[in-house]
Protein backbone atom coordinates (compact mmCIF):
# COMPACT_ATOMS: atom_id res chain seq x y z
CA UNK A 1 0.00 0.00 0.00
CA UNK A 2 1.04 3.55 -0.79
CA UNK A 3 1.76 6.09 1.94
CA UNK A 4 -0.38 9.08 1.62
CA UNK A 5 0.64 12.58 1.89
CA UNK A 6 -1.72 13.32 5.24
CA UNK A 7 -0.96 10.24 6.89
CA UNK A 8 -0.15 11.52 10.58
CA UNK A 9 3.25 12.35 12.07
CA UNK A 10 1.79 12.60 15.24
CA UNK A 11 5.24 13.72 16.94
CA UNK A 12 3.41 14.19 20.92
CA UNK A 13 3.14 10.68 20.80
CA UNK A 14 6.28 9.66 19.30
CA UNK A 15 7.42 11.51 21.66
CA UNK A 16 5.83 10.37 24.63
CA UNK A 17 6.10 6.87 23.64
CA UNK A 18 9.88 7.12 23.24
CA UNK A 19 9.69 8.17 26.69
CA UNK A 20 8.00 5.00 27.79
CA UNK A 21 10.63 3.21 25.80
CA UNK A 22 13.30 4.71 27.59
CA UNK A 23 12.18 4.39 31.32
CA UNK A 24 11.26 0.63 30.44
CA UNK A 25 14.09 0.10 28.78
CA UNK A 26 15.99 1.61 32.32
CA UNK A 27 13.62 -0.22 33.85
CA UNK A 28 14.93 -3.47 32.55
CA UNK A 29 16.80 -5.56 34.75
CA UNK A 30 14.09 -6.01 37.13
CA UNK A 31 11.38 -6.30 34.75
CA UNK A 32 14.00 -9.12 33.19
CA UNK A 33 13.81 -10.80 36.40
CA UNK A 34 10.33 -10.47 36.61
CA UNK A 35 8.90 -11.60 33.71
CA UNK A 36 11.65 -13.47 32.56
CA UNK A 37 11.48 -11.59 29.21
CA UNK A 38 14.15 -12.19 26.46
CA UNK A 39 16.48 -9.73 24.58
CA UNK A 40 14.11 -10.68 21.08
CA UNK A 41 11.14 -10.02 23.64
CA UNK A 42 12.08 -6.82 24.64
CA UNK A 43 13.22 -5.75 21.05
CA UNK A 44 9.86 -6.81 19.39
CA UNK A 45 8.31 -4.95 22.31
CA UNK A 46 10.12 -1.48 21.72
CA UNK A 47 9.99 -1.94 18.19
CA UNK A 48 5.70 -2.11 18.31
CA UNK A 49 5.95 1.22 20.87
CA UNK A 50 8.40 3.23 18.13
CA UNK A 51 6.66 1.61 14.33
CA UNK A 52 5.57 3.95 12.39
CA UNK A 53 1.94 4.63 11.28
CA UNK A 54 1.20 1.90 9.27
CA UNK A 55 0.68 4.17 5.83
CA UNK A 56 4.42 5.94 6.88
CA UNK A 57 5.91 2.12 6.56
CA UNK A 58 7.55 1.56 3.95
CA UNK A 59 7.28 -2.38 2.62
CA UNK A 60 10.21 -3.43 4.68
CA UNK A 61 9.12 -1.79 7.68
CA UNK A 62 5.99 -3.42 7.33
CA UNK A 63 7.44 -7.01 6.73
CA UNK A 64 9.23 -6.48 10.05
CA UNK A 65 5.94 -5.54 11.48
CA UNK A 66 4.37 -8.63 10.50
CA UNK A 67 7.15 -10.89 11.36
CA UNK A 68 7.16 -9.73 14.62
CA UNK A 69 3.18 -9.94 15.08
CA UNK A 70 3.71 -13.02 13.76
CA UNK A 71 6.30 -14.24 16.83
CA UNK A 72 3.76 -12.53 19.02
CA UNK A 73 1.32 -14.70 18.30
CA UNK A 74 3.29 -17.74 18.85
CA UNK A 75 4.62 -17.04 21.64
CA UNK A 76 1.31 -15.72 23.60
CA UNK A 77 -0.83 -18.37 22.04
CA UNK A 78 1.23 -21.15 20.97
CA UNK A 79 0.65 -21.36 17.82
CA UNK A 80 2.16 -20.84 14.18
CA UNK A 81 0.55 -18.07 12.34
CA UNK A 82 1.22 -16.08 9.11
CA UNK A 83 0.34 -12.79 8.90
CA UNK A 84 -0.46 -10.31 5.72
CA UNK A 85 -1.04 -6.56 4.96
CA UNK A 86 -3.55 -7.42 2.03
CA UNK A 87 -3.94 -4.36 0.17
CA UNK A 88 -7.97 -3.35 -1.01
CA UNK A 89 -8.60 -4.54 -4.59
CA UNK A 90 -8.99 -2.45 -7.53
CA UNK A 91 -12.52 -1.22 -8.42
CA UNK A 92 -14.34 -2.44 -5.49
CA UNK A 93 -16.60 -1.21 -3.01
CA UNK A 94 -17.27 -3.21 -0.34
CA UNK A 95 -20.76 -3.37 0.87
CA UNK A 96 -23.48 -5.08 3.05
CA UNK A 97 -27.25 -5.48 3.11
CA UNK A 98 -29.26 -7.60 5.75
CA UNK A 99 -32.67 -8.99 5.29
CA UNK A 100 -34.80 -8.56 8.48
CA UNK A 101 -37.31 -10.87 7.33
CA UNK A 102 -34.89 -13.46 7.51
CA UNK A 103 -33.20 -12.99 10.56
CA UNK A 104 -34.25 -15.66 13.56
CA UNK A 105 -32.10 -14.00 16.08
CA UNK A 106 -29.55 -17.12 16.85
CA UNK A 107 -26.94 -15.52 16.78
CA UNK A 108 -24.77 -18.03 14.36
CA UNK A 109 -23.05 -14.51 13.33
CA UNK A 110 -22.07 -13.72 15.99
CA UNK A 111 -20.22 -16.40 17.06
CA UNK A 112 -18.71 -16.48 13.26
CA UNK A 113 -17.13 -13.24 13.80
CA UNK A 114 -15.38 -14.23 17.39
CA UNK A 115 -13.80 -16.80 15.91
CA UNK A 116 -12.39 -15.67 12.52
CA UNK A 117 -11.44 -12.57 13.85
CA UNK A 118 -10.00 -13.90 17.33
CA UNK A 119 -12.11 -11.73 19.85
CA UNK A 120 -12.11 -13.12 23.53
CA UNK A 121 -14.20 -15.58 24.33
CA UNK A 122 -17.45 -15.28 27.10
CA UNK A 123 -18.66 -12.00 25.22
CA UNK A 124 -16.19 -10.17 26.56
CA UNK A 125 -16.04 -8.55 23.26
CA UNK A 126 -18.17 -8.91 20.21
CA UNK A 127 -18.05 -6.72 17.27
CA UNK A 128 -21.67 -7.65 16.45
CA UNK A 129 -24.53 -7.47 18.23
CA UNK A 130 -28.19 -8.92 17.66
CA UNK A 131 -31.13 -6.60 19.27
CA UNK A 132 -33.96 -8.08 20.05
CA UNK A 133 -37.21 -6.05 19.88
CA UNK A 134 -40.87 -6.66 20.14
CA UNK A 135 -43.18 -6.70 16.56
CA UNK A 136 -44.10 -3.33 15.93
CA UNK A 137 -40.89 -1.41 17.75
CA UNK A 138 -38.60 0.38 15.87
CA UNK A 139 -36.99 2.00 19.31
CA UNK A 140 -33.47 1.21 19.48
CA UNK A 141 -32.86 2.42 23.28
CA UNK A 142 -35.84 -0.56 24.22
CA UNK A 143 -33.73 -2.89 22.30
CA UNK A 144 -32.68 -5.86 24.30
CA UNK A 145 -28.91 -6.94 23.36
CA UNK A 146 -28.83 -9.62 25.87
CA UNK A 147 -31.97 -11.67 25.11
CA UNK A 148 -31.17 -15.28 25.59
CA UNK A 149 -34.15 -17.73 25.51
CA UNK A 150 -34.37 -21.40 25.40
CA UNK A 151 -35.23 -20.94 21.41
CA UNK A 152 -35.61 -18.79 18.58
CA UNK A 153 -37.42 -16.88 16.69
CA UNK A 154 -39.25 -15.68 20.15
CA UNK A 155 -43.44 -15.15 19.14
CA UNK A 156 -43.66 -11.37 18.68
CA UNK A 157 -40.15 -10.42 18.78
CA UNK A 158 -37.77 -9.32 15.90
CA UNK A 159 -34.12 -8.95 15.48
CA UNK A 160 -31.80 -6.17 14.45
CA UNK A 161 -28.36 -7.44 13.82
CA UNK A 162 -25.94 -4.17 14.05
CA UNK A 163 -22.08 -3.87 13.56
CA UNK A 164 -19.98 -0.87 12.17
CA UNK A 165 -21.65 0.39 9.06
CA UNK A 166 -18.67 1.17 7.24
CA UNK A 167 -19.88 4.71 6.73
CA UNK A 168 -18.70 6.91 3.75
CA UNK A 169 -18.53 9.95 5.97
CA UNK A 170 -17.38 8.25 9.58
CA UNK A 171 -17.63 10.07 12.91
CA UNK A 172 -15.26 7.45 14.47
CA UNK A 173 -12.44 8.67 11.99
CA UNK A 174 -12.99 12.26 12.60
CA UNK A 175 -12.54 12.07 16.37
CA UNK A 176 -9.71 9.84 16.71
CA UNK A 177 -7.21 12.83 17.44
CA UNK A 178 -4.19 9.86 16.42
CA UNK A 179 -5.64 9.47 13.27
CA UNK A 180 -5.26 5.36 13.85
CA UNK A 181 -8.89 4.85 12.04
CA UNK A 182 -9.28 6.03 8.53
CA UNK A 183 -11.91 5.00 5.47
CA UNK A 184 -9.75 2.64 2.90
CA UNK A 185 -10.03 2.82 -0.73
CA UNK A 186 -12.52 -0.28 -0.87
CA UNK A 187 -14.95 0.99 1.63
CA UNK A 188 -13.62 -0.64 5.07
CA UNK A 189 -12.57 1.30 8.27
CA UNK A 190 -9.96 -0.14 9.52
CA UNK A 191 -7.43 0.68 12.98
CA UNK A 192 -4.17 0.19 13.07
CA UNK A 193 -4.13 -1.18 16.64
CA UNK A 194 -0.35 -0.98 16.75
CA UNK A 195 -0.64 3.22 16.48
CA UNK A 196 -4.08 3.50 18.17
CA UNK A 197 -3.60 4.97 22.37
CA UNK A 198 -7.17 3.72 23.14
CA UNK A 199 -8.63 7.03 24.48
CA UNK A 200 -11.95 5.73 22.77
CA UNK A 201 -13.33 9.11 21.27
CA UNK A 202 -14.24 6.95 18.34
CA UNK A 203 -16.43 5.25 20.56
CA UNK A 204 -17.93 8.16 21.85
CA UNK A 205 -18.80 9.93 18.03
CA UNK A 206 -20.03 6.17 16.94
CA UNK A 207 -24.31 6.59 16.57
CA UNK A 208 -24.62 2.85 16.61
CA UNK A 209 -22.17 1.40 19.52
CA UNK A 210 -20.51 -0.25 16.94
CA UNK A 211 -16.71 0.21 18.17
CA UNK A 212 -15.52 -1.35 21.69
CA UNK A 213 -12.11 -1.24 23.73
CA UNK A 214 -10.50 -4.21 24.61
CA UNK A 215 -9.70 -4.07 28.22
CA UNK A 216 -7.13 -6.94 28.04
CA UNK A 217 -5.27 -9.48 25.71
CA UNK A 218 -8.21 -11.67 24.43
CA UNK A 219 -8.78 -14.75 25.73
CA UNK A 220 -8.55 -17.46 22.86
CA UNK A 221 -8.96 -21.01 24.00
CA UNK A 222 -5.46 -23.07 22.85
CA UNK A 223 -6.20 -24.73 19.30
CA UNK A 224 -8.64 -22.45 18.71
CA UNK A 225 -6.46 -19.28 17.58
CA UNK A 226 -7.55 -18.62 13.61
CA UNK A 227 -3.71 -18.90 12.31
CA UNK A 228 -4.44 -16.84 8.80
CA UNK A 229 -4.63 -13.21 9.56
CA UNK A 230 -3.68 -9.49 8.28
CA UNK A 231 -2.29 -6.70 9.93
CA UNK A 232 -5.84 -4.42 9.61
CA UNK A 233 -7.71 -7.14 10.13
CA UNK A 234 -8.36 -10.17 12.96
CA UNK A 235 -4.66 -10.64 13.82
CA UNK A 236 -5.06 -10.97 18.00
CA UNK A 237 -4.46 -7.57 19.11
CA UNK A 238 -2.56 -5.92 22.28
CA UNK A 239 -4.51 -4.91 25.46
CA UNK A 240 -5.85 -1.21 25.31
CA UNK A 241 -7.23 -0.71 21.77
CA UNK A 242 -10.07 -0.30 19.69
CA UNK A 243 -11.83 -3.20 17.82
CA UNK A 244 -14.42 -3.27 15.64
CA UNK A 245 -15.97 -5.32 12.53
CA UNK A 246 -13.80 -4.62 9.30
CA UNK A 247 -15.96 -6.79 6.79
CA UNK A 248 -13.44 -9.91 7.41
CA UNK A 249 -10.93 -8.05 5.04
CA UNK A 250 -8.28 -10.83 5.82
CA UNK A 251 -11.02 -12.75 3.55
CA UNK A 252 -13.48 -10.35 1.88
CA UNK A 253 -9.86 -9.33 0.15
CA UNK A 254 -9.13 -12.38 -0.67
CA UNK A 255 -12.19 -13.44 -2.74
CA UNK A 256 -13.67 -14.89 0.21
CA UNK A 257 -17.17 -14.11 2.02
CA UNK A 258 -17.44 -12.69 5.43
CA UNK A 259 -17.43 -14.99 8.39
CA UNK A 260 -20.88 -14.17 9.52
CA UNK A 261 -22.57 -14.26 6.01
CA UNK A 262 -21.31 -17.89 5.61
CA UNK A 263 -22.57 -19.05 9.33
CA UNK A 264 -26.06 -17.17 9.21
CA UNK A 265 -28.57 -19.94 8.62
CA UNK A 266 -30.81 -18.44 6.85
CA UNK A 267 -29.21 -16.34 4.57
CA UNK A 268 -30.03 -13.02 5.18
CA UNK A 269 -26.86 -11.63 4.87
CA UNK A 270 -25.58 -10.43 1.22
CA UNK A 271 -22.55 -9.04 0.38
CA UNK A 272 -21.21 -7.74 -2.38
CA UNK A 273 -18.78 -5.22 -4.16
CA UNK A 274 -21.24 -2.09 -5.20
CA UNK A 275 -19.28 -1.05 -8.28
CA UNK A 276 -20.16 -4.26 -10.02
CA UNK A 277 -23.17 -3.84 -11.31
CA UNK A 278 -24.03 -7.33 -11.99
CA UNK A 279 -23.17 -8.07 -7.84
CA UNK A 280 -26.88 -9.45 -5.55
CA UNK A 281 -25.62 -6.53 -3.51
CA UNK A 282 -26.74 -3.71 -6.52
CA UNK A 283 -29.48 -5.95 -7.32
CA UNK A 284 -30.72 -5.86 -3.70
CA UNK A 285 -30.42 -2.32 -3.80
CA UNK A 286 -32.00 -1.63 -6.78
CA UNK A 287 -35.18 -4.02 -6.50
CA UNK A 288 -35.68 -3.63 -2.78
CA UNK A 289 -37.10 -0.96 -0.36
CA UNK A 290 -33.77 -0.83 1.45
CA UNK A 291 -32.66 2.02 4.66
CA UNK A 292 -29.80 2.35 6.54
CA UNK A 293 -29.54 3.16 10.46
CA UNK A 294 -29.87 6.92 11.12
CA UNK A 295 -29.09 7.69 7.93
CA UNK A 296 -30.36 11.15 8.97
CA UNK A 297 -27.14 11.95 10.84
CA UNK A 298 -25.23 12.32 7.28
CA UNK A 299 -22.88 9.22 8.02
CA UNK A 300 -23.90 7.48 4.76
CA UNK A 301 -23.52 3.93 6.03
CA UNK A 302 -22.04 1.00 3.37
CA UNK A 303 -24.48 -1.30 5.11
CA UNK A 304 -28.45 -1.78 4.36
CA UNK A 305 -31.34 -3.17 5.86
CA UNK A 306 -34.29 -4.51 3.82
CA UNK A 307 -37.61 -6.94 4.16
CA UNK A 308 -38.84 -9.25 1.65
Amino acid sequence: MKPVADAPASPIRRHLLKGVAFAATAAAGSAVAAESFTSSRWADTLDRMLQKHFLKMSPEEVRSALERIQRDTERIHGIKSSCSATPPPQQVRFAQALNLAMCKGTRRCVEACVRENNCGRGGALENIRVLAMNQGSHDLALADPYFNPPLVPEPGRHYLPVSCQQCDHPPCVQACPVQATWKEPDGIVVIDYDWCIGCRYCAIACPYGARHFNWGRPDIPPGDCQPRTDYLGNRPRPAGVMEKCTFCLQRTRNGLLPACLEACPTGARIFGNLLDPASEIRYVLEHKPVYRLKEEMGTSPGFWYFTG
